[in-house]
């Protein structure tokens, strides 16, 4: 403890190591805080370039976005424009035929004769004077245009006559059913042969399985409309019922 105090009173600095760890503690710090500054304005401007980088990114799509919008505005009037040239050639093309027409018919005019344009021919009479000179000349074109009127009337029926009157025809085929299997397809198909009518015509014929051994006939025939009709033939055939059940029209065709 003497020499303890012998020290002290000497001016000997025992806490020393202490004031040198503490300052070198506080450098510590201070180099850290540097380093937090630095980081932080790392962080700063790494932000500020992500910013600049939407900002370019952004800007680049708008711009995209503005050269599609051109470029469509650009296709949509390509195309109005071919459709104002097809518009315009389709009406140069009438606007030629129609010149064509009038042209063919102003040719068609000049060398046709010209008909006589009547003149009205007046003149002043006396008043004790009221004979019409042109009065029988009047009466004798009348009589004239009568004349060929009814000559061509004449010719006009005449021609008409001669014409043949176009018949109307169909064609019809027949479902004609038995009863069962027992029954003579031959007897009944001569059965509705047997059936005759003015503008009736009986054609082919066939035997078609229908089931469990039964056949029904199928014949054909040509008919005149105006005389023969569908429900007339359903009635007559229908009429042989020892041998037909049903009657149906498998088809109908106009000849």
């Amino acid at each position: 403890m003497a020499a303890l105090a012998e020290a002290m009173r000497n001016g000997i600095w025992f806490e020393r190591p202490k004031f040198e760890e503490a300052e070198y503690k506080y450098q510590e710090y201070l180099v850290d805080a540097k380093k937090e500054g630095s980081v932080s304005q790392q962080i700063a401007q790494a932000r500020q370039k992500i910013q600049n980088s939407l900002k370019d990114s952004s800007s680049s799509v708008a711009g995209e976005a503005e050269v599609e919008a051109l470029r469509k505005q650009v296709e949509d009037m390509a195309k109005e424009n071919e459709l104002l040239r097809r518009m315009v050639t389709e009406m140069t093309q009438k606007f030629d035929k129609l010149d064509g027409r009038l042209s063919a018919l102003e040719s068609q005019g000049d060398g046709a004769p010209s008909k006589p344009v009547p003149v009205t021919v007046e003149e002043e009479t006396d008043d004790d004077d009221d004979v019409d000179l042109f009065g029988s000349s009047d009466e004798e074109e009348d009589a004239e245009a009568e004349r060929i009127r009814a000559e061509r009337l004449a010719a006009y029926a005449a021609k008409k006559s001669k014409k043949a009157a176009v018949i109307a025809k169909s064609s019809i085929l027949l479902d004609v059913k038995p009863w069962d299997d027992e029954t003579d397809m031959g007897e009944l198909e001569t059965a509705v042969r047997s059936i005759e009518a003015d503008g009736l015509k009986w054609g082919g014929s066939q035997l078609v399985k229908v089931a469990f051994g039964i056949q029904k006939l199928q014949i054909n025939c040509v008919v005149e409309d105006d005389k023969v009709g569908t429900d007339f033939l359903e009635e007559e055939i229908t009429k042989f019922e020892d041998f037909v059940q049903s009657v149906d029209i498998a088809a109908f065709n106009k000849i």
